[in-house]
């Protein structure tokens, strides 16, 4: 009888346990840090900053479903936009993925590069044309 009740303690302990630290981070606002190309060379300046959820939750999704390869890339020049997800709570540290974005020389799609992992996607151009309007504020069709 007493085994059974350390049993139940110690599964509702660990349960509790489970329960707090699935709770943690995972429910911490986030948001995306974007920068700009501000030069021919690889100069970088910050943009714009999305904290707005439905954004947010929008380039996660466009980003979840590309079509990623397994590819070391080499481009013409440096990206056009770079981003990164960061956590709100300065406090919070987590290892940051650097996005690197480039902008087709046709206008209409975007080309991207997880830049640690080694991952290349090209978008098609509705997903390009959703993506680069949240990063920069601009559609991407008004370009020259």
């Amino acid at each position: 009888m007493k085994l059974q009740k350390l049993i139940i303690v110690w599964v509702a302990m660990l349960l509790f346990f489970v329960t707090g630290c699935a709770n943690g981070i995972g429910n911490e606002a986030q948001k995306i840090e974007v920068q700009k190309r501000i030069s021919d060379e690889n100069q970088f300046a910050d943009y714009k900053e999305i904290t707005n959820s439905e954004q947010f939750e929008g380039v996660k999704k466009i980003l979840d479903n590309a079509d990623w390869e397994n590819a070391k890339v080499s481009m013409v020049h440096p990206p056009d936009y770079r981003f990164v997800f960061q956590y709100k709570n300065p406090e919070i540290e987590a290892k940051a993925v650097l996005y690197e974005l480039w902008i087709s020389p046709n206008k209409d799609k975007v080309e991207l590069v997880k830049d640690a992992l080694s991952k290349y996607s090209q978008l098609n151009e509705e997903d390009s044309a959703i993506l680069f309007e949240i990063l920069t504020g601009k559609k991407l069709s008004d370009l020259e």
